[in-house]
């Protein structure tokens, strides 16, 4: 067993105990690779106080023993409830918890079934709370996933040429972070030119790059299943008066945002610098949506930077920082990084350059 699972099935197991349970049964496919290192897309773990048992089908069963091999596996042939019976008899389970965020009504009613006598007993924090704290190997990945983004969006950037559309650019950076391993885009990726660019989640389209364009380019890269978020607005020959202004206010919002993130801040402090700055720009109005959000294995998982949390940041929280001004029919600018939060502060784990010079590109 790598010693990363054995952490985490270590501190899943404190979890069952403190509240009383037999076991806690996983059906969240990121949570299963999380606690197991496999990743069979339809399979579920369960975990007892002294084993673990993946219940998957004969298409994974393989894979299960490659990935996982230290586990017990359950093929099964029907329905994850109906292996459920002869566990729970085997090891006289009582109280089995879950994630109620990831079981739908029809599978909490045959999960019940399947499991009596024992009760389900809902447990919405367990794995998110443990996903918050990235070990040493998420954050390798991470940065893995980061560096692929990178370097796949600067080979990108040096073909843009006049009268390549959104579509055309999205697919070629697809194209690039999977030529230099990575496993997939982390999300649809954003390229959105001009006046596409104030919507916050355009789709590429059929619209092109030309003389003069402002281009919004929001990409990320899955490596080890972990991913990246990033976003840069380039321009085409020049930059727009109106965007140059925009920029600047964006990219000092954003050194403000981050200078905020340390050990025991606010979720909230940092959105609340960035706000302020914007403020004084005279473009917080602008800015409509929530400044950051955590990064692992999901693209969108907590902690999330927001006005409304108070909860604190803790060391190994990746977060990403993305202040964003919109204007509809001009366009919009949103700078994005992923931020790891430190013993002593915060550390920008993306290094591509964010200067307005150097966003310019002479296709």
């Amino acid at each position: 067993m790598p010693p990363a699972i054995r952490d985490r099935l270590r501190a899943c197991r404190l979890r069952i105990q403190q509240n009383r349970l037999d076991g806690y049964l996983v059906t969240e496919r990121a949570d299963q690779f999380y606690f197991t290192g496999f990743d069979g897309e339809d399979g579920a773990a369960l975990i007892l106080r002294d084993r673990v048992y993946l219940l998957t089908d004969g298409r994974f069963a393989e894979e299960a023993q490659r990935s996982a091999g230290w586990a017990r596996r359950v093929v099964r042939t029907g329905p994850i409830a109906e292996v459920l019976p002869p566990l729970v008899r085997r090891h006289r389970l009582k109280r089995i918890g879950f994630n109620p965020d990831h079981v739908s009504v029809s599978a909490h009613q045959a999960y019940s079934k399947g499991a009596r006598p024992a009760r389900l007993v809902a447990l919405a924090g367990l794995s998110k709370d443990l996903r918050l704290i990235k070990d040493s190997t998420e954050i390798a990945a991470i940065e893995k996933a980061i560096r692929i983004a990178e370097t796949a969006f600067l080979r990108v950037v040096k073909r843009l040429r006049v009268g390549m559309t959104e579509r055309q650019v999205a697919a070629n950076l697809q194209h690039e972070m999977l030529r230099l391993g990575a496993e997939a885009a982390a999300f649809p990726i954003i390229v959105a030119e001009g006046p596409n660019s104030s919507l916050p989640h355009a789709v590429p389209g059929d619209r092109r790059i030309r003389r003069g364009s402002a281009v919004l380019i929001d990409w990320g890269a899955v490596y080890r299943h972990y991913r990246s978020d990033l976003t840069r607005v380039v321009f085409i020959h020049r930059i727009p008066p109106r965007f140059r202004r925009m920029y600047e206010a964006v990219l000092t919002a954003q050194e403000e945002g981050i200078r905020a993130i340390r050990p025991g801040a606010r979720m909230c402090d940092s959105y609340l610098r960035v706000w302020e700055s914007l403020d004084q720009a005279g473009l917080a109005r602008r800015f409509t949506h929530g400044l950051g959000h955590g990064i692992g294995l999901d693209i969108h998982e907590p902690p999330s930077l927001s006005k409304r949390l108070v909860a604190p940041l803790e060391a190994g929280m990746v977060v990403t920082v993305e202040p964003g001004v919109y204007v509809p029919g001009v366009g919009g600018v949103r700078i994005e990084d992923d931020i790891l939060v430190t013993e002593t502060g915060a550390r920008v784990l993306s290094r591509l350059p964010k200067d307005l010079d150097s966003m310019v590109v002479q296709s």
